[in-house]
């Protein structure tokens, strides 16, 4: 046994002498070169953190998964590109033909490419919308017409809304092409309001006016005093005055409500009158054609 053991030790070191460093040289290239990858692809997360760098400085949670989901998606590529080269390099400098394999990978590939296009689809939909930050988790968006509410989770591949019967919509990114962002930055707050024709419209909008002036003064959520625009329609009857109310994002149904409650409740202490539908009946004295 140890006899054995003994001629192969001289075997090995025989092989070793003759191409051994040669190849434990070129396995350290390659060592080196994957650690150059990691190394490059770790400097372009950083560059990703850096574009976000203004938004993680104010501690935006939004910015962070950003940063966080695309510097994971960066870091997992590196290493199947570093893992691949190295196996495939490892392969080769043992004499092992890596051109069937390349060729049978492809081919495995292409297959389930073609199974999966939806998913790389979406996973690539996901990528472009965490990079372009067009909404983010707690906005209140519309997809289409189909899918409004509150974006509560993102990931690469769905995006999940809570609508306002608490129903969860899951959506998969790659489906996503129109978003309206309905709490970006600010909102507006529409109001119309209908009076009579014979009520005095100016005394009505100044009225608006000093209900927008306290509404801004006492709701934080309120970021301007009310716009009162003015009129815009008219009827036989009746007429309509609208306002609009700059507000935090996704404050602006919450403010609507309350300043139509204040304007009915003032409406009513000013004694302005409904509008109501009026029909003028003409009366003659029926007459005997014959």
């Amino acid at each position: 046994m140890l006899l054995v053991l003994t001629d192969r030790l001289e075997a090995f070191t025989v092989w070793f002498d003759r191409t051994g460093w040669q190849k434990l040289q070129k396995l350290c290239l390659v060592m080196l070169t994957c650690a150059v990858i990691l190394w490059a692809m770790r400097l372009v997360g950083k560059a990703v953190n850096r574009s976000l760098g203004s938004a993680l400085k104010e501690g935006n949670p939004d910015a962070m998964r950003r940063a966080k989901t695309l510097g994971s998606v960066l870091e997992n590529f590196a290493r199947v590109v570093v893992v691949a080269f190295f196996i495939l390099e490892t392969l080769q400098e043992f004499n092992v033909s890596v051109g069937p394999l390349i060729a049978g990978v492809g081919i495995m590939g292409a297959a389930l490419g073609f199974g999966s296009q939806s998913i790389v689809k979406d996973v690539i939909g996901g990528f472009f919308l965490l990079v372009e930050n067009q909404f983010g988790v707690g906005d209140i968006i519309s997809i289409g017409d189909k899918h409004i509410g509150t974006v509560e989770r993102m990931t690469l591949r769905v995006t999940m809304l809570r609508d306002l019967e608490g129903q969860a919509h899951y959506i998969p990114n790659g489906t996503i092409s129109e978003v309206v962002v309905m709490s970006k930055e600010f909102a507006k707050a529409l109001v119309e309001v209908e009076v009579s024709q014979d009520e005095d419209v100016v005394r009505v909008m100044a009225v608006l006016r000093e209900l927008g002036v306290q509404l801004a003064a006492e709701l934080d959520t309120v970021l301007e005093p009310t716009d009162v625009q003015g009129i815009v329609s008219m009827t036989p009857h009746s007429c309509v005055v609208r306002t609009l109310t700059t507000t935090a994002p996704g404050q602006q149904w919450a403010v609507g409500r309350e300043y139509r409650k204040r304007i009915a409740i003032r409406f009513h202490q000013e004694g302005f009158s409904r509008p109501m539908p009026q029909r003028l009946v003409w009366n003659r004295p029926w007459q005997d054609p014959s």
